[in-house]
């Protein structure tokens, strides 16, 4: 079996989908109390969480024990990174035996990936027209072919803990060294694009510790 470790940062919606998310926010707000309406700007911030609007700005991964690499939307469009996301995939994959019940030798491990990450990841393949390597099984409560940290650490209970609070538990390095998630938007505002990256590869190779940590490989 070969283990894919995976990460992403997203970003909020470009501006070529600013039409759209306006016609939603004005009827969203209408259904709303006063009270609990949110401006525009707000909005439009909150995309970066949703894979129908939101955009990846960088995939960082590692195959087994090796390096951790990053792939980068600003270097080659969302799109293709995608496809060369999906290509290393299918490289690193092996042929099923069973058509019915394909097994692709690949597990693919992340911190609330089930949730996020593999979801978007899916999300913007479609709306790019990318088609997957192959289709994967959302199926709760397994650990394979998605092991999800969080969801692992947890049990699957109604619960979450976030990668940082779990290094810190493990003994493991924390990944937030200067930048953590919600200042992604901010520090990409500031043309800081290479600290997101490497920050991305933290997450990758913190999340790996982890795994190795919850599975008594070291």
């Amino acid at each position: 079996m070969r283990r894919l470790f995976l990460d992403i940062e997203t970003l909020p919606a470009g501006p070529d989908d600013y039409g759209k998310l306006q016609v939603l926010h004005a009827k969203r707000e209408k259904k709303k109390e006063k009270e609990s309406q949110i401006d525009f700007e707000q909005y439009l911030l909150s995309t970066s969480f949703d894979g129908a609007f939101g955009r990846i700005l960088c995939i960082a991964y590692a195959v087994d024990d090796g390096p951790v690499e990053v792939l980068s939307a600003e270097e080659k469009g969302e799109g293709e990174m995608l496809r060369e996301f999906w290509s290393i995939v299918a490289a690193i994959s092996k042929k099923p035996y069973n058509s019915q019940y394909p097994d692709y030798g690949v597990c693919f491990i992340g911190h609330n990936v089930m949730d996020f990450d593999l979801r978007f990841i899916y999300q913007r393949s479609i709306i790019h027209g990318v088609k997957p390597a192959y289709d994967l099984p959302f199926v709760r409560y397994r650990s394979y072919p998605i092991y999800d940290t969080m969801k692992e650490w947890v049990k699957w209970a109604n619960a979450n803990v976030g990668l940082e609070a779990l290094c810190l538990a493990l003994g493991v390095p924390t990944p937030k060294d200067g930048i953590d998630g919600s200042e992604v938007w901010s520090f990409y505002q500031k043309g800081k694009v290479a600290d997101i990256l490497k920050y991305c590869q933290r997450d990758v190779e913190a999340t790996r510790a982890v795994y190795r940590k919850m599975n008594f490989l070291e």
